[in-house]
């Protein structure tokens, strides 16, 4: 007998219940093409939100533009420790806990291979992808813990599963984010507290619009036009699509899930 699995995410129109109302959603990286369309879906959920960025002005820009009426707006560079526990803390000062932790805020580094890569270009994609997440997940973990309950999803890449010529960092440091997923979801799970990752292919966004033009704006189209050879949906991912995943792997529909990565890249790696 086939066993047909139906999972319903409510996006808040037509008088649907919504899934996060009292929530408390922490993000970084809250003003870039996906962490804005995260926090517009999770605005419409009736989520509290904290977002965090290095752009003051976007920030409010961004607070404006979704007519946030609870929120929190944070300005850090999640390399530094002592920024991202600070941000960490204010949340949990305003609203005495943190529910779901989008750790979102990443750099793609320059398209290069690896033999003209600098070590400068290195430690500077490492560190905001490596050690931002790390920090992220010391911080909110750490709350999650005392609340013993809680929902966190990293950013990856479909890059965290192979490799990508002209990015080696970004390629590391993706792959390193799926580790730290599945060690921090060990780590946790005893106290409530579910780690998953996403893993998107290329998406309608600044960062693949600097990666389509890595090479000179003279190979754009080409680029472009390489990419998509690779994606049977022959289609870039639109930000709210990749949102609409978040949103699943906050919600109590993903109860059960944790240490996990989920691949939304239109076929691509198939």
């Amino acid at each position: 007998m086939d066993l047909i699995y139906v999972i319903e995410i409510n996006f808040g129109r037509g008088g649907r219940k919504v899934v996060l109302t009292g929530k408390v959603v922490l993000i970084t990286g809250a003003t870039g093409g996906i962490g804005k369309e995260t926090a517009r879906l999770f605005a419409k959920q009736g989520a509290k939100l904290a977002l965090v960025d290095l752009d003051d002005q976007a920030l409010e820009s961004l607070a404006k533009e979704l007519e946030l009426e609870d929120y929190l707006l944070q300005t850090a560079d999640v390399t530094s420790e002592d920024q991202v526990e600070n941000f960490v803390q204010q949340t949990k000062k305003k609203y005495g806990k943190v529910d779901v932790f989008f750790n979102n805020a990443g750099i793609e580094g320059k398209v290069a291979p690896i033999t003209e890569t600098s070590s400068e270009d290195l430690d500077k994609v490492l560190n905001v992808n490596i050690k931002g997440v790390f920090f992220g997940l010391k911080h909110v973990m750490a709350i999650m813990m005392e609340q013993r309950s809680g929902s966190i999803i990293n950013s990856a890449s479909i890059t965290g599963l192979r490799g990508s010529f002209g990015l080696a960092p970004y390629a590391a440091s993706k792959h390193a984010v799926l580790g730290l997923t599945k060690t921090a979801a060990l780590e946790s799970a005893e106290m409530g507290i579910r780690v998953n990752a996403i893993c998107p292919g290329y998406v309608d966004t600044r960062m693949m619009q600097a990666i389509e033009g890595g090479k000179g704006p003279e190979h754009v189209n080409l680029m472009r036009e390489r990419a998509l050879a690779k994606v049977p949906m022959n289609r870039y991912a639109h930000p709210e699509e990749i949102a609409k995943l978040v949103l699943f792997l906050a919600s109590d529909n993903a109860s059960f899930i944790t240490g996990s990565h989920y691949v939304i890249d239109g076929g691509n790696l198939a």
